[in-house]
């Protein structure tokens, strides 16, 4: 494995930054990001990615396995 290079992140083909630590000065980072502080930037990621692997998991865009009790998604009641 040694001499790959990662070329996708595996995120619907999102390619890998090329120089991924370019901004040392975090106050820029977050200004150019405009997501709040970095931390939060972080945790928001962090849980995207938990709903996606769960999305994977539960097929949401698949067929419902039996038919909804009438009026379900119907609103307000």
């Amino acid at each position: 494995m040694a001499g790959l290079l990662k070329k996708t992140t595996g995120l619907v083909g999102l390619a890998v930054c090329d120089t991924p630590h370019e901004e040392p000065d975090v106050k820029k980072l977050e200004d150019k990001l405009q997501g709040g502080q970095i931390e939060e930037v972080i945790s928001q990621a962090e849980n995207e990615l938990s709903l996606a692997r769960k999305m994977i998991q539960w097929k949401p865009w698949e067929p419902l396995v039996e038919e909804p009790p009438a009026n379900q998604w119907k609103w307000p009641i």
